[in-house]
């Protein structure tokens, strides 16, 4: 059977074990316990001569078998998953404050079943590969999501330009009408004014020949 041994611990405090290997799996995986960050959910991998000891931090526990090492890791941390799953289901409530071993009589006999599941069982790496798919599946989502949530953005700052462009063309047009009265009236002014020298200029071309500003040559 491809995987040998597990455990479920708080830390140090071993909650529930279950082993069909021989030699020294309970030893090294105290050692690794020993060895483990306290805080923070993980996974990680150790190998240790033809073995591979799995580990899954979650919740404040620590789920840790030990497999072949041709088994790879798929299959040993999908069984975690599912140890984690069901371990919190039963004992979530009371996980944090529970004395060493305190389920092990219950808990242990889930390993072994689980255990034989995932070692023999073809559906079990198929379980692995759908959550995998399903995993894949919702971060597409989340990148689709996001692609149409900036595309969003997009539209709206391209609604806030086009508002922006016909306030500007309104103001635009508006100071142009005003330009315009401006220039025509400028140029009513000038006209009158261009108007009136032409007059005085003829007035006093006139009064040359008629003699002063009275014209009394041309009365008499």
């Amino acid at each position: 059977m491809p995987l040998l041994y597990t455990i479920v611990s708080r830390g140090t405090t071993v909650l529930a074990e279950f082993s069909v290997a021989a030699g020294n799996a309970n030893a090294v995986a105290r050692r690794i316990l020993e060895k483990l960050p306290v805080d923070g959910d993980a996974r990680v991998s150790y190998t240790h001569d033809r073995h591979v000891f799995h580990i899954l931090r979650a919740d404040g526990l620590v789920f840790l078998c030990m497999a072949d090492a041709p088994f790879g890791r798929r299959v040993p941390f999908a069984y975690l998953e599912d140890v984690h799953m069901r371990f919190m289901k039963t004992y979530g409530r009371v996980a944090g404050t529970a004395l060493a071993y305190a389920m092990n009589d219950e808990f242990s006999r889930v390993l072994a079943a689980q255990m034989e599941f995932f070692s023999s069982n073809p559906n079990s790496d198929t379980i692995s590969r759908v959550k995998n798919e399903i995993s894949e599946v919702k971060s597409v989502m989340v990148e689709n999501i996001d692609m149409v949530l900036d595309r969003g953005n997009r539209i709206e700052l391209l609604v806030d330009k086009t508002a922006t462009l016909q306030d500007n063309t309104f103001r635009f047009k508006k100071q142009a009408r005003a330009l315009k009265r401006a220039l025509w009236w400028k140029n009513t002014k000038l006209m009158i004014a261009m108007s009136g020298v032409i007059l005085i200029a003829l007035y006093l071309f006139v009064a040359l020949f008629c003699g002063g500003l009275f014209l009394p040559s041309c009365h008499s």
